[in-house]
């Protein structure tokens, strides 16, 4: 087998504020046939391949896996897309109704399905972290026209602007040989250089109340931490981990477990390339109050600020990381996603040497960002309220 990957340099960050969701829209667009070949499916299914794409708010990546000895097939295929996609009103029209119905389904209809539109409003003032993938709100993509959505493709989807990474039992002169003939003759387009306003530090902590007709009360609380390639981003993993990572982790043996204050709680990070967020959210436990179970994590947190965790519980969620990456890296799947991702960094070698980044995390590290995150004027809050038992 074989995996052709194409990541392009866009993601929902990249989009005009009055014009949201069009990179998650191109990524169904992408699907509705190009200039030469109006069915993107039935030609790789006949070649025995698969293929899906996935949008962030960093970029969008398409792959094809596929018996290696067809390999061309997939060079076609998405060559042909790069090329131009079809741009039918017909094909805007049905993706766009596809698009309306996932944010109908997902964030209106669905219990607690604002929560991270919310979220991210309330934790990002500047940055255009502060909307989802799916678009700030349904209008931008209801109100979607051909032109905006040709505008958007000749800017996005050009060759300079985009990754070319393939894994597999694959040749490596075969593979240079092909990328040239299928993606050479395209017009390489103008490179992307982003300039994104940024987010100021938080000074004061900030806390919404909701209330909404779901089954029980949940709570949700974020703080800002360093970008991917930053110090900060390997350590904030690590403190996940050790807070949020399966049933053996601080907030679940205590708050889960102990206490019995949440039914779930998770602790965790969205990965982002740019400075993300640290999340714990859960639902409570009918009968505790917002306030209680509020303290009693605060309680947990503090404890991480103020002694170092043991040299001991370090390891024990290094090696668990490490074996993440490991059998990750054992797939050609997440190979050929992984390669294009480092390379979108600045280094596809990256991919050899992040390891080494967790293992230079020391228990005092662990200590001093728990205490630059876990500042309670660097917290965002959601308290969100069931109806029926307001409290």
């Amino acid at each position: 087998m074989a995996v052709v990957n194409v990541m392009y340099n866009v993601g929902a960050r990249d989009e005009d504020p009055a014009q949201t969701g069009f990179a998650h829209l191109f990524e169904h667009l992408m699907f509705g046939g190009s200039k030469n070949i109006p069915d993107y499916d039935e030609p790789l299914q006949r070649a025995g391949g698969e293929n899906n794409a996935y949008t962030t708010n960093d970029l969008t990546n398409y792959y094809c896996a596929l018996p290696a000895e067809n390999i061309e097939t997939a060079f076609w295929l998405e060559s042909d897309r790069m090329l131009g996609l079809a741009f039918s009103k017909k094909s805007l029209e049905v993706q766009r109704k596809v698009v309306v119905e996932e944010f109908k389904e997902h964030y209106i209809n669905k219990p607690y399905g604002d929560v991270w539109h919310e979220m991210r409003k309330l934790a990002y003032t500047r940055h255009p972290y502060r909307w989802m993938t799916i678009g700030k709100e349904l209008s931008h993509i209801e109100n979607a026209n051909i032109q905006d959505v040709k505008n958007f493709f000749y800017r996005f989807y050009r060759p300079a602007n985009a990754i070319l990474s393939v894994s597999g039992k694959v040749d490596t002169e075969q593979v240079r040989q092909l990328a040239e003939k299928w993606f050479g003759p395209i017009p390489a387009g103008e490179p992307y250089h982003r300039e994104l306003p940024q987010e100021p530090p938080q000074t004061a902590a900030r806390l919404l109340e909701i209330k909404a007709d779901v089954p029980v009360d949940a709570f949700i609380r974020t703080w800002h931490m360093e970008s991917r390639l930053n110090k900060g981003y390997y350590v904030a993993d690590l403190i996940t981990e050790i807070l949020g990572g399966g049933g053996s982790s601080r907030l679940y043996q205590s708050l889960v477990k102990e206490k019995q204050l949440f039914s779930n709680l998770d602790c965790y990070h969205f990965g982002s390339m740019e400075a993300g967020l640290v999340v714990v959210e859960g639902r409570l436990v009918k009968g505790v109050t917002m306030q209680r179970a509020d303290a009693a994590l605060t309680e947990e947190l503090e404890k991480m600020k103020s002694a170092e965790v043991s040299a001991a519980e370090l390891e024990k969620v290094r090696n668990k990381t490490e074996s993440v990456i490991a059998f990750e890296d054992m797939s050609i799947m997440s190979r050929a996603a992984s390669l294009a991702l480092y390379e979108l960094m600045g280094d596809a070698n990256l991919m050899n040497t992040e390891l080494d980044k967790y293992r230079e995390v020391t228990t005092a590290d662990m200590l001093e960002y728990s205490r630059r995150i876990f500042d309670v004027n660097n917290s965002n809050t959601i308290y969100y309220y069931a109806k029926q038992q307001e409290s």
